[in-house]
């Protein structure tokens, strides 16, 4: 795998970093990388953190919804962390969502909603 992103494994999740100079060959290995890790492991949730991205096309939002369709099939919950406004409004502006992943605003609020901490 490229270093324009990382997968780290802490308590039974996997973060991946997606660094901002990620090409499509790069995050095509990720998604292979990742569906094997999520096995390998037996990892119970997938944290993609995209803080580094300021804006994605339509092949980079397809392939995020993909990580984590792939991710749930695999039985890990997914959650995009770190999404910028303008990320966000130009998924919505290309119609796309993310209807397998949860989102947060950070790494943090991820983990603690993974563990159940999350209130009000």
């Amino acid at each position: 795998m490229s270093s324009a992103s990382a997968i780290y494994f802490v308590e039974g999740v996997l973060l991946v970093a997606i660094q901002e100079d990620i090409s499509d060959t790069d995050i095509l290995d990720l998604q292979e990388a990742l569906s094997e890790r999520v096995v390998d492991e037996a990892a119970r949730a997938v944290v993609m953190d995209i803080s580094a991205l300021e804006i994605v096309d339509t092949f980079v939002g397809r392939i995020l919804a993909q990580l984590a369709s792939v991710s749930k099939l695999l039985d890990a919950q997914t959650y995009v962390v770190g999404m910028r406004p303008a990320v966000a409004m130009t998924l919505v502006e290309l119609g796309m969502d993310l209807p397998e992943s949860k989102t947060a605003l950070s790494l943090t609020h991820a983990l603690r909603d993974l563990r159940g901490e999350r209130r009000g």
